[in-house]
């Protein structure tokens, strides 16, 4: 059915739009060759060709697993832990004789710890499975047969398919763009799903294709495209049209890319070219670098530790084993008789004639035997934990933004107890210190500065100052900041926050240069690639812009009498305030030319016709790039507005400056002629030629001004700042920004403070700037190595000063522009820099390109060996947050690009504070505690079995019975470690933000240093000698029973057995700070679950329970001798750590134990607020009510 076209303008007349048509590169020669073989056929899917070519569907998979892989793709997952491998070869040897247990009692645990772990990853699995279903079952219209469009679902789309898709519609595949609802084929697109990018891009479709408008013009349309093949660059796309005999070549600006999103266009018309795993995103969906936390590396290397003391005490045992065998045939009798079960047993095991053989089979009994040393359920206990850390990150209703209703979000939980081990931050500026919202504040017209507004900035120079800015106005939103009183007087509008009677409100007409005024103005209301969007309801326009500046000028444009309403196809139409009526007129600009902004020409320009006829070049850029372009006559206002740039700069302002040019007719008639007669070359110096071209006209200029907007510092930014520095993290600042806007937010934020000294590191200066208008590149080179170098060495020399000349050496403050850090990067001079940087407080990297902020943090990270964090909210800072240990992406208005690249994700810079100081600290001590305990309490385990054996002279027999050693690990230890890892808190969460150096203990690894593993390692080996010589001690002289008889084997290793659970748990509970319900219900409720198994169990059959059959309801719980043998055993094993607590809390306390202390002693002061947390205001309250109180009851 025909839809109606939007007539707006034709880009393809412009220059910069029209530089989008695709030319013919050096690729498009290489069609059909080897990398550029893909045929699709269009509007023909089932042609014979086209199914003889088999391309995929678009169905997509971002699952890790199938229903045909999973289990053995997840067990070769699981056996690539050495433990785990460990296992599963003690489990399949205990099929064997040579085993001292049973295999079963081996392998359900085994089977239990894989078995959890890979739930977890099905689950986690089934979730991708879940979006992966949602996306292929989305809803896309394709022309079919019946020349007309029907509802299918994504993944039925084959290549060469017709498709239509309307405004906010994602795209299914990756298309060629045919044609649009605008009348020149254009289209407007959002890729932040691909490139994290929220400014709108253009794409342009072919004149060929662009009138097919309706279903009906589609019938008879059949073409072949010959592409590249599936790649994942999404920046080129090489490919030729076949269409009534012709070729017309393809770019990227032809391609709209799956899950790019259709903006600000009715409907499009596209040709499916790649489909499902062929699409461009797709390509591009690698997983992230793989990171583990230098925990976890060093939980490795206990591991092996285990493994070297199990290896070192089976040898031990084998040869003494080996010792008593020789000498176990005396005088023809067997000494040790009864170690041979039956005739059945091979010989060969106690065979006193060959001791070296029995010898060695005992060390392979005694490599199993032992293996409760190694905790098999670590893994995946600390995995159960860390994923329920992360749970509770996520849902941190502290951490939660409720502006763009986003919350914490923990990407990855392998990092966790590295947020509590940072050293340095390195940290992008704008969008992450900043709000990376725009708005209008001041500008310098004529020489003159208007606006009268305060910024950040300002107010912390002129604290630093202790003095008032000159002209002492303070714009109302800084009153509204300081004061909370909302300024009612006037409507807030988004993206301006100028305020100066002398041009508001046309008050401009009455000031000296109100020509000027009015030209500054205009080119700000026309000079730009917005788009005007009219609110059907309220009549109200709003503006999509490239970027928020962009935004930001427009509206300003419009606060002050030039207000953009329309574009049409060759114009743009203001309401404009003429200065000599004093009345608005709609006055309309003929578009000619737009030559865009890039980061090499760093400047705009519109070439358009006034309604007086008059040809007009309006230009903004960089005051680099325009004031080396001013004419002689131009430049009437340079001195007053470079000192007005500087001003600004060091107000943390980002600045343009706004220039013009009149035409002449015969001169631009000239130039266009060569710029069409360029545009239409297809030679390999085109683009070249055209800026060439671009700059030429773009020269004589005229300057009109300066505008200053401001990117506002996001709340409690500072107060965080300082928060982390008390907390012993270094922040270092890499941004793109000029060097005097990066350091005035520095001192801002609190990055730099007033009694730092500032070593500046630059290449700005007469002798480099000399060399470079010369353009010799070796000497170039040369002078900025120097230059960097010596720089170096001065910032060197000041240190060494200021130590030697005071016993409290000043801080200093590091600041280097792009430049000088390109040098500085260099092999030779790379360990300078960071010895110089290392030793500021801070450092500031000004200019720095994305390329260079990974070097930094590389560097960082490399040299410190310490654990860093990149935090970033652009596409920019991927590379810095991959490179760093921890990536912290800030979900901004910059898009997900960031976020998607990071490892966790935080909506505002301040939630970095609780994130690291209150999560980050109770996730490194729960890990670090968690770990210590799983190894003290199985080294209490295991060794318990090596002095059992090592007192029956090493004959392989275990202590416990097999599902004792087997439930161990599982049922009876497990879960109180686990609620451990989860809910302890040495401290609250409002006191590790009070006592900031808490977070010290992190940073310096006080909690999981060699010295604290080895203690806890030690404190498990006392504590199995305890265990076993007090209870034989204290059991086998003595009479058990009423009827006399003393404990036999299975007896005391009940007994035994009991104790270790007691002690390990008991350890649990008294070096808990914290308890929960859910503490006393794992910590007891393992104890009595012992029990109960061993009731249950000893119920069954003898030929299953064997030495448990009814040992604890016949024999062990009737004897009081058993429970007076646990209870003293217990406390004499908890004795040792407790008594080293109580003398380290006394004398050597560490940094929580002091401020429990004081919150002990703020308790006894302050009975009210027992736990020391209540809020000031809410405390304040309660005392008050107690003084009333006190004086009713006197």
């Amino acid at each position: 059915m025909p839809r109606g076209r939007r007539r707006t303008i034709h880009f393809s007349k412009l220059y910069s739009f029209s530089c989008f048509k695709p030319t013919y590169e050096d690729d498009h020669a290489r069609i059909g060759d080897r990398g550029y073989s893909r045929v699709v056929q269009c509007n023909e899917p089932e042609n014979a060709e086209a199914l003889q070519l088999k391309y995929r569907g678009n169905y997509v998979s971002t699952t890790k697993y199938s229903a045909a892989n999973f289990i053995p793709k997840s067990l070769f997952e699981q056996f690539r832990r050495v433990a785990n491998i460990y296992f599963l070869v003690v489990a399949c040897v205990s099929f064997s004789p040579l085993a001292p247990f049973k295999a079963v009692s081996v392998l359900v645990p085994l089977l239990v710890v894989i078995g959890a772990t890979m739930v977890k990853e099905a689950i986690e699995d089934w979730r991708r499975r879940r979006q992966d279903v949602e996306a292929n079952n989305r809803k896309v219209e394709v022309y079919s047969r019946n020349y007309s469009f029907i509802e299918t679902r994504w993944k039925k789309l084959r290549v060469g398919d017709l498709v239509k898709v309307r405004k906010d519609e994602y795209f299914p595949a990756d298309l060629l763009l045919l044609s649009s609802s605008y009348e020149d084929g254009i289209c407007y697109v959002e890729t932040m799903n691909l490139d994290g990018e929220t400014n709108l891009k253009l794409k342009r479709a072919l004149e060929v294709t662009s009138h097919f408008n309706d279903e009906n013009s589609l019938q008879r349309f059949r073409a072949k495209i010959m592409c590249e093949d599936p790649n994942e660059n999404l920046y080129s796309f090489v490919g030729t049209l076949f269409y009534n005999g012709e070729e017309y070549p393809l770019s990227l600006q032809q391609m709209l890319l799956r899950d790019s999103k259709l903006k600000n266009t009715e409907f499009v018309y596209g040709v499916v070219v790649f489909t499902g795993h062929d699409t461009k995103v797709m390509q591009n969906a690698t997983d992230p670098p793989s990171k583990r936390s230098k925990i976890e590396r060093k939980m490795d290397k206990i591991i092996y530790i285990l493994f070297s003391t199990l290896f070192v005490i089976a040898f031990v045992g084998s040869v003494f084993f080996g010792i008593y065998t020789k000498n176990d045939d005396s005088g023809g009798k067997i000494t040790r008789w009864y170690l041979r079960p039956g005739p059945d047993v091979a010989v060969v095991y106690y065979d006193s004639q060959r001791p070296a053989l029995a010898a060695l089979l005992h060390f392979l009994t005694a490599l199993m035997l032992y293996g409760y040393l190694i905790p098999i359920s670590l893994y995946v206990s600390i995995e159960m934990v860390k994923v329920l850390q992360s749970i509770f990150i996520n849902r941190d209703q502290d951490m939660y933004y409720e502006e763009t209703d986003r919350p914490a979000h923990a990407r990855t939980s392998n990092l966790n107890e590295e947020l509590g081990q940072i050293d340095m931050i390195l940290s992008d500026k704008t969008g992450t210190l900043t709000c990376n919202s725009m708005e209008f504040i001041k500008c310098s017209i004529a020489g003159t500065a208007y606006g009268h507004g305060m910024t950040e900035v300002e107010m912390a120079l002129a604290s630093r100052r202790d003095g008032v800015p000159e002209n002492g106005h303070v714009s109302s939103d800084v009153v509204e900041h300081s004061t909370g009183i909302p300024d009612s007087s006037r409507k807030s509008i988004k993206g301006f926050n100028f305020r100066d009677e002398r041009i508001m409100n046309g008050h401009w007409v009455n000031e000296p240069h109100s020509d000027t005024i009015q030209k500054f103005f205009r080119v700000l209301a026309i000079c730009h690639t917005a788009i005007p969007v009219v609110d059907k309801e309220s009549g109200e326009i709003s503006y999509e812009a490239e970027s928020p500046d962009e935004a930001a000028f427009v509206i300003a444009a419009r606060e002050l009498g030039f207000g953009f309403f329309e574009r049409k196809q060759t114009s743009i139409s203001l309401h404009e305030l003429d200065y000599k009526t004093g009345e608005k007129d709609d006055r309309e600009y003929e578009l000619l030319h737009v030559l865009e902004f890039n980061s090499s020409r760093k400047r705009m320009s519109v070439i358009v016709r006034s309604p007086e006829n008059k040809l007009l070049l309006l230009c903004k850029g960089a005051d680099s790039a325009i004031f080396e372009r001013l004419a002689k006559d131009g430049r009437q206002f340079e001195d007053q507005t470079k000192e007005h740039i500087h001003k600004y700069a060091e107000a943390g302002l980002r600045t343009l400056v706004v220039a013009y040019r009149e035409l002449g007719l015969e001169e631009y008639k000239e130039w266009e002629q060569k710029f069409l007669k360029a545009k239409a070359s297809l030679t390999e110096g085109r683009d070249v030629l055209m800026d060439e071209l671009a700059d030429k006209i773009e020269s004589e200029l005229v300057l009109l001004g300066v505008t200053a907007v401001e990117d506002k510092l996001q709340k409690g930014v500072p107060e965080c700042i300082n928060k982390l520095a008390l907390a012993g993290i270094k922040i270092w600042v890499l941004t793109g920004d000029k060097m005097e806007t990066a350091v005035n937010i520095g001192y801002a934020c609190s990055l730099l403070r007033q009694d730092m000294k500032r070593i500046v590191i630059s290449l700005d200066s007469p002798d480099i700037n000399a060399l470079e208008k010369q353009g010799d590149k070796d000497a170039i080179q040369k002078a900025c190595r120097a230059s960097t170098k010596k720089q170096i060495g001065e910032g060197f020399s000041q240190i060494n000063e200021a130590r030697k000349g005071s016993s409290s050496a000043k801080a200093f403050g590091l600041i280097i522009d792009g430049k000088s850090l390109e040098y500085s990067l260099k092999e030779d001079l790379e360990k300078s820099f960071f010895e110089l940087a290392i030793n500021c407080a801070s450092v500031i990297c000004c200019r720095s390109t994305p390329k260079q902020k990974a070097l930094v943090t590389r560097l960082v990270k490399n040299e410190t060996g310490r654990i860093t964090l990149a935090i970033g909210d652009g596409a920019n800072d991927v590379g810095m947050l991959q490179e760093a240990d921890i990536g912290v992406g800030i979900s901004g208005v910059e898009g997900m690009q960031a976020v998607m690249a990071s490892d966790f994700s935080i909506a505002q810079f301040r939630f970095l504070e609780r994130l690291l100081l209150v999560h980050g600290h109770w996730c490194y001590r729960r890990i670090s505690m968690m770990i210590c305990y799983f190894f003290y309490k199985n080294i209490t385990f295991g060794f318990t079995l090596f002095w059992f054996e090592a007192h029956n002279s090493f004959s392989g027999l275990p202590a416990y019975n097999d599902w004792y050693m087997s439930c161990y690990n599982v049922f009876f230890t497990s879960l109180p470690v686990i609620a451990l890892g989860v809910f302890d808190q040495d401290v609250s969460a409002r006191l590790c933000l009070k006592y900031p150096s808490l977070y010290l203990e992190g940073v310096e690894n006080i909690l999981f240093s060699w010295t604290r593993i080895l203690g806890w390692m030690f404190n498990g080996l006392l504590s199995s000698i305890i265990i076993f010589f007090f209870t034989t001690n204290s059991m086998i002289p003595q009479p058990f029973r009423k009827d006399g008889q003393v404990a036999d084997y299975q007896i005391l290793g009940v007994t035994m057995y009991t104790c270790v659970v007691w002690a390990v748990n008991c350890q649990m509970a008294i070096s808990i700070n914290y308890f929960t319900w859910i503490q006393h219900l794992f910590i007891w409720g393992s104890i009595a679950f012992w029990y109960i198994f061993l009731v249950v169990y000893g119920f069954i059959s003898p030929s299953k329970s064997t030495t448990a059959y009814k040992v604890f309801v016949e024999e062990c719980a009737p004897s009081p001798l058993y429970w007076l043998v646990t209870l003293l055993v217990v406390i004499c094993t908890l004795l040792p750590y407790f008594s080293y607590r109580a003398f380290q809390t006394r004398f050597k306390p560490m940094r929580h134990d002091v401020i429990q202390q004081k919150r002990l002693l703020s308790c006894d002061n302050d009975p009210i607020d027992a736990s020391g947390e209540l809020p000031v205001r809410v405390r304040g309250k309660l005392q008050h009510l107690r003084q009333r109180l006190k004086e009713r009851e006197s």
